[in-house]
């Protein structure tokens, strides 16, 4: 921005066209601020959640239910998946964006250090899995919600963490932010095999081809996006039709997108441009996209018998268990197991309470978690809403845990960065390495524009 400002012409006091741009880049740069975009994700998560259970209830669910159909383009959808797969797609892009510069350049470059988020994921589903079919064997309850309490929200986890987690390393982020895309996947996977009653190979195989053409274009042909945005915008809008044509929820095109994006500068190039449009597009994203994600899928009603269920019905309670300890035990376990007996290991920045923190943030489950108990109870309304209480109650408490363990750890890095350090370096997010002598990937990490 400095250099852009130095450039420009100057304007004089108090003209509105100055102050129009000043308060627009303002406006911009907060959004781009990770807390800023945590704190309006969780307030409008609160204000949800307080119209769902108030006399509005009725108004909230008929906005959130009512249809807006394009039959040109065979999408129907309600406003409520109109915000989860259309506007959350903006921030999977971003995340897609993020987690390729991280392989590329930043933590995750080595692979002995990408692996444990990665195998974290598939642990962190599978025993929550095994938990809720474990309590319902026991307690006769319906086994079709065993995938319920699988899958992490990422913009929910992000936001958290983002809020709770100002002194941590860096190497968290990138640590929870690739564990809930894989997680974020792998659900998918799981919906579509498991949960779709059809689907279409021929959107598919046009949302693979244009992603495609988009990778050829970007790599090959037209390179820069701000000249040839009536290009690209298009092109991810078709993408982004076909795949949510084809069955498979349509975030996906927003994560390959941005994986697709170049990472690295050129040889003319000040910046590259997955670093350029990520910073372009994020104040949307966090200032939007997520906060109306929000607004219409954290407004679950919760009364006294769907909070007693949680206790007395087996479904709901294996959810609950699932979110909670399932998601710990499988991350953590796995991530130990995985760096105790291979040569996989953590980032040199991070803890082992610091994992424990990530794993708690795993535990909020509520997107996919909800869309899945949509899919597993369609035909029993009253066990449907126990089971979204309980993916309620399982996330929030989640929540709250994680938030006392990493606030406790983000005071201990803050001390030891105080201090002098032992190896936390960047806990303070200053940019000066990860202490591990080398100048190494947390030290890279933060001095490279984050946004």
């Amino acid at each position: 921005m400095t250099s852009q400002d130095s450039l420009s012409f100057p304007r004089p006091p108090g003209d509105p066209k100055a102050d129009e741009e000043r308060n627009r880049r303002t406006v911009a740069e907060f959004l781009r601020l990770e807390v800023s975009g945590g704190l309006l994700l969780l307030i409008a998560a609160a204000v949800a959640l307080v119209l769902a259970n108030s006399p509005l209830d009725d108004t909230y669910a008929d906005v959130r239910d009512h249809h807006l159909a394009i039959p040109a383009l065979g999408l129907d959808l309600s406003v409520g998946h109109w915000a989860s797969d259309g506007l959350l797609a903006v921030f999977f892009f971003v995340a897609g964006i993020e987690l390729k510069r991280e392989l590329v350049a930043g933590e995750l470059r080595r692979f002995d250090t990408a692996v444990l988020p990665v195998v974290a994921a598939i642990g962190g589903m599978a025993v929550p899995a095994l938990i809720y079919v474990a309590v319902n064997g026991v307690g006769g309850g319906d086994q079709g919600g065993w995938a319920v309490p699988m899958a992490t929200d990422i913009a929910f986890a992000l936001g958290v963490l983002a809020v709770v987690g100002r002194h941590l390393p860096s190497a968290l982020r990138v640590f929870l932010l690739t564990l809930a895309v894989v997680d974020d996947l792998i659900a998918i996977i799981v919906i579509a095999i498991f949960f779709t009653a059809g689907l279409d190979l021929w959107a598919l195989a046009g949302a693979v081809a244009g992603l495609v053409l988009f990778h050829l274009l970007h790599h090959r042909g037209i390179r820069g996006w701000h000249g040839a945005w009536y290009v690209y915008v298009p092109l991810a809008l078709a993408i982004w039709v076909l795949m949510a044509n084809s069955g498979i929820h349509a975030t996906i095109a927003g994560v390959a997108m941005g994986m697709l994006l170049r990472s690295v500068p050129g040889p003319l190039e000040k910046e590259s441009p997955a670093e350029r449009v990520g910073h372009l597009v994020h104040p949307y994203s966090a200032g939007i996209a997520v906060p109306l994600f929000a607004l219409f899928a954290a407004g679950v009603p919760v009364s006294g018998d769907t909070l007693s269920s949680l206790v007395s019905e087996p479904e709901p309670l294996g959810a609950a268990l699932g979110l909670l300890l399932g998601k710990v035990i499988g991350v953590l376990g796995t991530t130990y197991l995985v760096a105790r007996f291979t040569r996989a290991r953590l980032s040199p920045s991070l803890t082992w309470p610091d994992v424990f923190g990530g794993a708690l943030l795993a535990g909020i489950g509520f997107t996919v978690s909800l869309l899945i108990t949509e899919l597993s109870f369609a035909d029993a309304p009253v066990l449907e809403e126990q089971v979204k209480a309980a993916v309620l109650a399982g996330s929030l408490c989640s929540a709250a845990a994680a938030s006392v363990v990493l606030l406790a750890r983000g005071r201990r890095h803050l001390r030891t960065a105080a201090g002098g350090g032992d190896g936390d370096g960047n806990s303070d997010g200053d940019g000066d390495g990860d202490g591990d002598g080398d100048g190494g990937p947390g030290g890279q990490e933060t001095s490279a524009p984050s946004r």
